[in-house]
């Protein structure tokens, strides 16, 4: 597929683009941080990618910039940071391996159906459906605490991130299962 130059630049492209350059640095900070003002550094990036998610969304919108280039990097930079979060906390957290590997299970299942549905019909899932969103909301969320659990939250005791790991995990799985007839409908499309 080709893109036309002004839509490979367009503002919100370019933020995703963004996105994606923040990954190593927010998980060099957050891996190396050793005191508690170290964790500043990555939150603040953190938090730029997130605001810069919001607002790549809202200029597609309000200036008709929405491109099917932004359509596969906007996904692309939330799934890298995402997966890339859960990565971080790996080495923390004893249980957020276990979510890695159903991450790394979901976001497969979701590239080869979505591959072997376009290869069949030429069909593609038109957005996320509500239960992604909401799934994607909650690891964010959960992300986010775990991500200032040394800066605001010092005094979250393991079972509680324990819990809120499982959580995420739930949610991912239920995700996981419901898209299944999603693709499977679509596969039957003609």
């Amino acid at each position: 597929m080709k893109y036309k130059r002004e839509e490979m630049f367009s503002i919100p492209n370019i933020l995703g683009y963004f996105r994606i350059i923040l990954i190593p640095f927010f998980m060099y900070y957050y891996l190396t941080a050793k005191t508690v003002s170290d964790y500043y550094a990555p939150a603040v990036i953190v938090g730029v990618s997130s605001i810069t998610d919001m607002f790549d969304g809202l200029i597609a919108r309000k200036f008709n910039m929405v491109t099917e280039l932004g359509k596969l990097v906007d996904p692309l930079a939330d799934k890298l940071t995402q997966g890339a979060l859960i990565i971080c906390f790996v080495v923390k957290y004893q249980y957020m391996r276990y979510l890695l590997a159903l991450y790394v299970l979901k976001e497969g299942f979701m590239l080869v159906a979505g591959l072997i549905v376009l290869h069949h019909n030429g069909k593609k899932l038109n957005g996320a459906k509500w239960f992604g969103k909401v799934s994607t909301a909650l690891v964010y969320f959960v992300m986010f605490i775990l991500f200032l659990h040394p800066i605001f939250f010092p005094d979250i005791n393991e079972r509680t991130v324990d819990a809120m790991i499982f959580l995420c995990g739930f949610a991912m799985a239920a995700t996981l299962v419901m898209y299944i007839p999603v693709f499977t409908k679509l596969y039957g499309e003609e």
